[in-house]
């Protein structure tokens, strides 16, 4: 059934249930916060699966999602949990070396942000796929993954606020104010996206697409809570934050004009409008008051800002591969069910 008022549904708060296991390590997870007696995984089969695979990334999900909106019957009181915390960091270095390995492509801040800067003329991601010849289907698709973020849009940035000073700080918190609606309800973002899912018959309750979700969109929300959660990784989510701005208006107006043409309806194209006037604002601020303001007072963290940007760009090219190889081949790129019906 359509939904024709997505603020409700936008605010229920009631918490989203556990997921379903996509392996044993999300399993014990899983298992375990359901009931505080079952064994976590062991550190040896951690360090043998792949950090990048389903069952490493939904465990980390997981184990982040208690410091967001926690799930039903899981007890409040578990974000704090010495052995879930400790299996969190067993799950989150690996993918933090990797990163590092795999995603590093500069040394500084400047060279990273600036090549993002320079968009290609010929460009075919993602944004430009769903442009020139997404269907709908594959816009109801792409929206049902980004949910897993979009549902709580910046909440993970929030997190480096206590760690930046003055400008950057500043800076930050300006942005965080937009896009948490400038004091108004009805225009935080995590509401307008799901605002858009409603006009796109999507269901809009936090966590409905959690199951459904592929690894590589949990890792791009993973890559957040994890620099986020961390002050030693403080630069690195000024990094991926500006990598995100600097990208985003440009990638909305495709969006947007994606939606248009498909006959997505007003409240779908408003998010991605939004996006295109407030992120060609943001990418002024964020490269000037808070990267520069980050990097004036610690220089130190070039580095690693650069690499936070770098993270980002390879983890959205997987997401964006994994999105493509699906749709080339007719298939969904969803990992469970279809989207037919599914508002409710």
């Amino acid at each position: 059934m359509r939904i024709d008022q997505a603020a409700a549904a936008a605010t229920k708060e009631r918490e989203p249930a556990l997921p379903t296991a996509r392996g044993p390590i999300s399993a014990a997870v899983v298992a375990a916060l359901r009931d505080a007696a079952h064994p976590l995984p062991e550190p040896a089969t951690i360090s043998c699966a792949d950090p990048f695979g389903d069952d490493v990334q939904l465990a980390l999900y997981v184990c982040y999602e208690l410091h967001y909106r926690g799930f039903a019957d899981v007890p409040a009181e578990r974000e704090w949990d010495p052995e879930i915390l400790r299996v969190r960091g067993e799950l989150e270095w690996p993918f933090l070396r990797e990163l590092r390995t795999r995603a590093t492509r500069h040394a500084h801040a400047r060279d990273a942000l600036d090549e993002l800067l320079a968009e290609p003329a010929d460009g075919d991601g993602i944004s430009h796929f769903l442009r020139d010849r997404g269907e709908l289907w594959q816009l109801r698709e792409y929206a049902a993954h980004r949910s897993l973020y979009h549902l709580k849009e910046a909440d993970p940035h929030a997190w480096v606020l206590p760690r930046l000073r003055g400008r950057a700080k500043a800076g930050m918190a300006a942005i965080e104010f937009d896009e948490f609606g400038g004091g108004r309800a009805d225009r935080v973002h995590a509401r307008l996206f799901a605002d858009l899912m409603a006009d796109l018959d999507l269901d809009t309750t936090y966590g409905h697409y959690l199951d459904a979700g592929s690894a590589e969109a949990l890792a791009l929300v993973n890559l957040m809570s994890l620099f986020g959660l961390h002050r030693s990784l403080r630069g690195a989510l000024v990094g991926h934050f500006a990598a995100v701005e600097i990208t985003s208006s440009p990638g909305s107006r495709r969006l947007a004009q994606a939606l248009r043409r498909v006959g997505a309806g007003e409240r779908a194209v408003f998010f991605y409008d939004e996006h295109v006037e407030a992120d060609a604002v943001h990418e002024q601020v964020v490269r000037h008051e808070v990267v520069d303001g980050l990097l004036d007072q610690e220089p130190a963290l070039d580095g690693d800002v650069a690499f936070g940007a770098d993270a980002t760009g390879w983890l959205e090219d997987r997401f964006a591969e994994r999105l493509r190889a699906a749709w080339d081949a007719g298939e969904s790129s969803l990992r469970t069910g279809d989207l037919t019906g599914d508002a409710t």
